[in-house]
């Protein structure tokens, strides 16, 4: 069993008088724009046991006071841990269904990902990838949140490309034969949530469905190769997340040359896996907000570098909003082979030479009235095809960072499950 990357592991639930509601929180790296989302967390929470206590939201990286939140949630850690509001269930796969806030249903399986078959760097050929380019300078700051931790929570959804609905999708049949472990309402349009607990059969069901996907004559019939190294789980959400564990994983090891620490439990990474066919993943683009900058010259600057144009003479384009008014411009001075590649080398390169900040948005609309709000300039992407993923990874490596993301942020993965990550 476990042949391919996906794991069961042993995984930590609240016990049943904790109130799930206010326990589950939306992943820490969404709403980074709007803190007035996670104060009305904060106010939905109050004092009661949460996962919010035991996340940093990403919207406060770069304030003050950073190092203290990071104790408190150790803190949080350890007391949470003392005070017994954990039950443990021994290599533990869970079948999760997830009504998102349009009413459609989302299927996964949470389990472990091996930290050995992953590899986040350009060019990788790994079991598991990374579908977007890893942003090195954001992996320090979460390393802090992972060193001195008991625990880790995840926000990682991982892709699998099985049209045939081979691996989660029978399990729906099944739910009547395993405990339910949760079911509650998540809050903040949320949508609602279930959790049920595989046994041994099932979860020899779902590891020899995945080594069929992973068998490499399969796989290269599927994409059209003569041979490649088979990719069987590409990351969707928690790139990053994914990544800070491989490094902590890795400075681990180098700090332990003499240990084995095959068995370590850092070895592994708590994350759902769902199948890139699933009719609510829709995926969308992740828009750009700049501002603190001089929006006049940016604009200048970018129409003379990347060729813009209001004729549409290019198969890549974006539509800029500034002052309230949107404007459709036609890239034709190419540096990627999609219109969001081409947008943020530029933007990368303005910023390292000018100054500014840049925030990623889901949802046109809410770019748009952000850039009013911050006096900056929104800069609204076309959508990916999910049924792209594969075959350009595959082919051409790790997409630009921020190219896609899988629905609305109120869809996004909540905090649920936790692990132990020390001995």
């Amino acid at each position: 069993m476990n042949s391919t990357a996906f794991h069961n592991a042993d995984i930590l639930l609240p016990k049943e008088d904790v109130d799930a509601y206010k326990w589950s929180v939306i992943a820490c790296d969404q709403y980074t724009s709007e803190p007035e989302y996670w104060d009305q967390v904060y106010k939905n929470v109050g004092s009661a046991p949460s996962t919010l206590n035991l996340i940093l939201p990403e919207l406060y990286l770069e304030e003050d006071g950073v190092a203290e939140r990071i104790d408190n949630i150790h803190s949080s850690m350890d007391k949470y841990i003392s005070d017994g509001i954990f039950d443990e269930y021994k290599n533990a796969m869970v079948y999760v269904e997830r009504v998102q806030g349009n009413g459609v249903l989302r299927q996964g399986i949470v389990g472990a990902i091996d930290l050995e078959k992953y590899d986040f760097s350009k060019g990788s050929t790994s079991e598991v990838r990374a579908t977007e380019a890893t942003v090195i300078e954001r992996i320090p700051p979460r390393i802090k949140v992972r060193q001195g931790a008991p625990l880790e929570l995840p926000h990682i959804m991982i892709l699998i490309d099985d049209p045939d609905c081979t691996v989660i999708e029978p399990l729906a049949t099944k739910i009547d034969s395993m405990k339910k472990l949760y079911d509650t309402e998540l809050m903040q349009n949320g949508g609602s949530i279930k959790g049920f607990l595989m046994n041994e059969a099932m979860q020899q069901k779902v590891d020899e469905s995945l080594c069929a996907l992973a068998d490499e004559e399969v796989f290269c019939k599927k994409y059209s190769l003569d041979s490649s190294p088979v990719l069987l789980y590409a990351m969707g959400d928690g790139n990053h997340s994914l990544a800070t564990a491989k490094e902590f994983y890795e400075q681990l090891k180098k700090a332990n040359p003499d240990k084995d620490l095959s068995n370590h439990p850092a070895r592994y990474a708590l994350a759902e896996i769902v199948n890139l066919h699933s009719d609510a993943l829709k995926f969308e683009a992740i828009h750009r907000l700049v501002y603190d900058v001089d929006c006049d010259e940016l604009i200048n600057e970018m129409t003379s570098t990347l060729d813009l144009s209001e004729t549409e003479v290019s198969d890549q384009y974006v539509i800029c909003s500034y002052k309230g008014a949107s404007k459709k411009m036609y890239i034709n001075n190419k540096s990627s082979n999609l219109s969001v590649g081409s947008l943020q080398n530029f933007l990368d390169k303005y910023i390292k030479e000018n100054g500014g900040k840049i925030d990623y948005i889901h949802g046109s609309d809410t770019v748009k009235s952000l850039a009013e709000k911050h006096s900056g300039l929104g800069f609204i992407l076309p959508d990916m095809d999910k049924s792209q993923l594969f075959p350009t990874v595959i082919k051409d490596g790790a997409l630009p960072r921020k190219t896609f993301s899988m629905g609305h942020a109120e869809d996004k993965r909540f905090y649920m499950e936790a692990r132990r990550i020390t001995l």
